[in-house]
């Protein structure tokens, strides 16, 4: 059974746009020039494309000089296992920025506090009760500009009343888990969740996802001897990251794979 036409017209389009023929910043064909090609209608055409935009492959610029552009896809390796780690020389901050220049890219972000009433899945998490009162340390990352994730952490209310820096309106210069550590709350357990779905209203808002685009989450709950003290809850645009982790022998991971030797 043949593929519909609009699909068979994304796939070639597709296929010019991976394999290198068309480029970053390249003009697709115009709608009545596709038209004309596949002897489509409009609607074809436009459910072709619509396609496309869907898959993060291309966008609509508007004014004479726009149209249907090849997007640009950059997509950053989030070292899930290199994440937060208290003796590392750097900030959990400054190791995502690292990362992310390493890569090649520009990190920047943007950060807000706010005190929030806790969810029944967060309150388990966190060993307290549903609607307990917690503070939120979100941090929106962007990539060359463009947002990449969002990292919502939370924190007990009664542990920030301890550690009153965690109401801090700005960034923690050492992080917050090597603050935690130096004032007698080093984590020693991490448990970690991955979720994939479909995106919030605000989330899609937040990283500027095109329709369809899922998210990847990554949760981490971050545990004392006596308890847990955060829950942090990353939110991934599924069009521009992917996750790894290894175990084991760092040594042996390298020599198969150079590119995940320690920096």
């Amino acid at each position: 059974m043949s593929q519909p036409k609009y699909r068979r017209i994304a796939s070639e389009l597709r296929e010019k746009i991976t394999s290198g023929a068309l480029r970053v910043g390249d003009r697709l064909p115009t709608e009545t020039q596709l038209q004309d090609h596949y002897a489509a209608s409009r609607n074809t055409v436009r459910d072709a494309t619509a396609l496309l935009i869907n898959e993060g492959l291309v966008e609509r610029v508007p004014g004479r000089s726009g149209g249907m552009l090849v997007r640009e896809r950059i997509t950053l390796t989030f070292h899930a296992h290199r994440a937060e780690m208290p003796a590392g020389p750097t900030a959990e901050t400054d190791a995502w920025r690292s990362e992310v220049t390493q890569q090649g890219y520009e990190a920047s972000q943007d950060f807000r506090l706010t005190i929030e009433l806790l969810p029944k899945d967060l309150a388990e998490h966190l060993h307290v009760e549903p609607d307990s009162a917690a503070v939120l340390r979100r941090c929106v990352r962007h990539i060359n500009g463009d947002p990449s994730s969002v990292q919502d952490t939370y924190y007990p209310m009664d542990l920030a009343n301890e550690i009153t820096e965690l109401l801090s309106p700005r960034d923690i210069p050492q992080g917050t888990t090597r603050l935690l550590a130096e004032r007698g709350y080093p984590q020693t357990g991490y448990y970690d969740e991955y979720v994939s779905r479909m995106p919030t209203p605000e989330e899609a808002s937040l990283l500027q996802l095109p329709p369809g685009t899922p998210v990847l989450l990554f949760i981490r709950t971050g545990y004392t001897q006596k308890r847990p003290v955060r829950v942090s809850v990353t939110v991934f645009a599924g069009d521009r990251n992917r996750i790894v982790s290894t175990h084991g022998d760092p040594s042996i991971i390298a020599k198969f794979r150079p590119e995940e030797a320690p920096k």
